[in-house]
């Protein structure tokens, strides 16, 4: 008897790697990676009226905010720590500091901007977002965030 091994098209292989990512359940997934990683029993999530999720965690001396603005493939996961307080000593000095690490030491974070503090962030869209990537970003940011922050209060806060 003979035997025939089924081949599958690339468009074929394609389709079921897209149908195993569609059905992933992000809400799910980011929740299982805050529970591995938070401490103090810390973790809090808030729903918003547009259907999104704003989950909060302490992880070592930073606290971490993971937002999933909805479940369609053209919503966002942001995930941002801050470190550091502005304005700062030295900002000039702060900045090139900055921009050097997003060059060298960030992976898929960056350092920015928001409301006059100094955080680390990272965003993207929830389209073909496997959850090994959404561990990830939650763990990169945290990480940096927490290997960072005390060294730059150190050296560049004001109080």
């Amino acid at each position: 008897m003979a035997n025939y091994q089924e081949t599958l098209t690339s468009n074929e292989l394609c389709d079921g790697l897209i149908t195993e990512t569609t059905n992933i359940n992000h809400v799910e997934v980011i929740e299982n990676v805050i529970d591995s990683l938070e401490q103090d029993d810390s973790a809090m999530v808030s729903h918003t009226p547009e259907g999104g999720y704003l989950w909060k965690f302490k992880y070592g001396t930073v606290e971490v905010y993971v937002q999933l603005t909805g479940k369609s493939d053209e919503d966002t996961i942001t995930v941002w720590s801050a470190v550091l307080p502005l304005p700062a000593k030295d900002e000039p000095k702060l900045m090139r500091h900055l921009l050097e690490m997003n060059c060298s030491t960030t992976l898929e974070s960056r350092f920015g901007i928001i409301e006059n503090q100094v955080v680390v962030i990272s965003t993207r869209t929830v389209a073909d977002l496997s959850p090994g990537e959404v561990s990830r970003l939650i763990t990169i940011v945290a990480t940096i965030a927490d290997n960072n922050d005390e060294a730059l209060q150190s050296e560049f806060s004001l109080t």
